[in-house]
């Protein structure tokens, strides 16, 4: 009886407890893989059919009964893959394959949002409802499966990207279909990198099925650290600051000052980045060990002097996929499409009507008109304007890939406006610069003291010290300064980067790990609680306090912001020195770090932040 309720534990599903990197039954699961693995890994399509069937078997301890859908899009793909090379209606298979997959993704990931926007727009009160549960409730001739809600397989939006890209570059000539089912599908489904990325493209996996397994000594030290540093950002990092701080000032902003308030903010982006870096790096150490490589997809992000280099450093491999399949198909820098358009006005409809504001009606009217008559009467304004709108078409869209709410698209939004006012910015001297700081200074200012907003002193506090900044560079210019400030200027940069990219994720954050059906209200809700009680009156006798209150967990977010700004020299040169150790000096260091790690350890282990997108 034992030994049967071990197996049923072992190959049953449990929502409560998805299959995670940090658990300990996944490596026991990893040690048993690999050893199988290793029986047979010269032996390729038996190696490649094998991991398949592993990877069926890991996505169906994360998302149970939704690994028919997987299914469902490997088969599919496999074939309009193969249909579509040499066709004569390629374009058409390619429209299919398209819209069919994204209306698999739109199903479950968007119904909640749709009809929310539906119901505002015309008064109506539709409800979600689930038809895969209705027919599985007709299929067991029971109503064990709930229709009320829609639920979201967990990295949907990785694999659909994935078999998008695929049919993508087989329709371009990019890539050769993968002639046989196995193999195919073991790209698709490479556990490592299924439910949260990194989002492999065919052309780069694909070369590697066929290859013979190799590790050499170097690549095994290599892959340990890179499970280890993962572990310790997930672990140490991300979880340890989102438990005992971040997760809940979240909960309720309203009960903490200004001043956590604003720290758990700065937390939180530390702890995203620990999170979903962290996920990466476990996943390309596991994939690594197998003698697979999975792209790099982080390259300190918060070393980026710019949001729209932030961009090219944060989450590559989708920053790459939506240039290749999404910004360059709407015209890139190049020219507008119908599709430019068709966004831009539709989202802008969209958010007037909901809004139910004259005002914004009339501000949003205004703006496009004028950028319409611009891009109409100016031809030397035509093409900035088209690459503008396809850029921030490419963010907005970018945005709600990442959630179901309004607050993604104006997380989105915001970023893709800041790489906009960049590309103005960097064209500016330093006294142009100066100039409209110190106007928009004034202007909060008053706005501040007008209407007595918080959000305005939260504005004008930040615009003040841009200013300041800018001022003394300024001053330094007209007083013949002739040494090269670069360091200077770089370190400026990247912390003003970073504060933005923070603020931005105000929007993200809140309507994270919600139920679709509440998002919009209790995100919008969160925001404006936290934006309040930072932008209102500070207690500054109370801070020391705070400090000593939460000093580890402050302690650590300063420790994590160190290691991540270290130089990528001083990264690379201790990471060759762990990979180079003798076997027996790594297994002691292994040990003791997994001890430290597993110190950390909160009473419930948390799931990867991106395991929801």
């Amino acid at each position: 009886m034992e030994l049967l309720a071990l197996l049923k534990n072992i190959f049953s599903f449990d929502d409560a407890q998805p299959l995670l990197f940090t658990q300990f039954y996944f490596w026991v699961f990893f040690a048993f893989v690999f050893a199988v693995f290793s029986l047979f890994r010269q032996k390729i399509l038996l190696r490649n059919t094998f991991l398949f069937f592993v990877s069926l078997f890991f996505y169906y301890k994360t998302s149970g009964l939704f690994t028919l859908i997987l299914l469902f899009v490997t088969i599919f793909n496999f074939f309009i893959g193969k249909l579509l090379f040499g066709a004569k209606q390629k374009r058409f298979l390619l429209i299919v394959s398209i819209v069919l997959n994204l209306l698999v993704l739109c199903y479950f990931k968007y119904a909640y949002f749709f009809i929310d926007v539906l119901n505002d727009m015309f008064g109506t009160h539709f409800n979600v409802f689930d038809v895969f549960s209705h027919i599985g409730n007709i299929a067991t001739n029971s109503s064990r499966f709930s229709v009320d809600a829609i639920l979201l397989p967990v990295g949907i939006s990785f694999y659909i990207f994935q078999a998008i890209s695929y049919v993508m570059d087989i329709y371009r000539e990019r890539i050769k279909p993968v002639r046989n089912f196995f193999d195919f599908a073991f790209y698709l489904t490479f556990f490592p990198q299924l439910v949260a990325g990194p989002i492999v493209r065919a052309s780069e996996f694909i070369p590697q099925l066929h290859r013979p397994y190799f590790l050499g000594r170097k690549q095994f030290g290599f892959a340990v650290f890179w499970i280890l540093n993962g572990l310790a950002k997930k672990i140490i990092l991300s979880d340890f600051i989102a438990v005992n701080f971040v997760d809940r000032v979240f909960e309720n902003p309203l009960l903490f000052s200004g001043f956590e308030n604003l720290v758990a903010l700065f937390g939180y982006s530390l702890q995203v980045y620990a999170d979903f870096s962290g996920y990466t790096d476990i996943a390309i150490g596991v994939a690594m060990l197998m003698g697979f490589y999975l792209p790099k997809n982080f390259d300190s992000p918060y070393k980026a002097t710019n949001p729209g280099n932030f961009w090219k450093r944060w989450h590559i491999s989708l920053s790459k996929w939506l240039q290749d399949y999404l910004y360059i198909p709407l015209g890139g820098n190049r020219n507008a499409t119908f599709g430019t358009y068709c966004c831009i006005f539709t989202i802008a409809l969209i958010a007037v009507i909901l809004s139910g504001s004259l005002w914004v009606t009339l501000i949003v009217a205004t703006i496009l008109l004028i950028v319409v008559l611009v891009a109409i009467f100016n031809k030397e304004k035509r093409k900035p304007i088209h690459t503008n709108l396809n850029a921030l078409n490419t963010m907005l869209l970018g945005g709600l890939w990442h959630g179901a709410s309004w607050n993604f698209m104006i997380w989105g939004g915001l970023n893709g406006l800041g790489i906009i006012v960049y590309k103005f910015w960097k064209n500016w001297n330093v006294y142009v610069r100066t100039l409209l700081l110190l106007f928009l200074t004034l202007l909060l200012a008053e706005l501040a003291l007008i209407f007595e907003k918080p959000v305005f002193n939260m504005f004008f506090v930040w615009s003040a010290i841009l200013f300041l900044g800018t001022f003394l560079r300024m001053i330094y210019n007209l007083l013949g300064g002739k040494k090269s400030l670069k360091p200077l200027e770089t370190c400026w940069a990247v912390f003003q980067t970073f504060i933005f990219i923070t603020f931005t994720r105000l929007f993200f954050r809140s309507g994270s790990n919600l139920d679709p059906a509440e998002a919009n209200e209790t995100a919008w809700n969160t925001a404006k609680n936290m934006v309040n009680q930072i932008g209102s009156s500070w207690d500054f006798s109370l801070i020391p306090q705070i400090v000593m209150e939460y000093r580890n967990v402050f302690l650590l977010i300063v420790l994590g912001m160190i290691i991540h700004w270290l130089p990528d020299n001083f990264k690379r040169y201790y990471r060759i020195c762990f990979a180079k150790m003798p076997l027996y000096i790594m297994a002691i260091v292994v040990v003791v770090a997994v001890f430290v790690i597993y110190q950390f350890v909160t009473a419930d282990l948390q799931k990867f932040i991106y395991f929801q997108f």
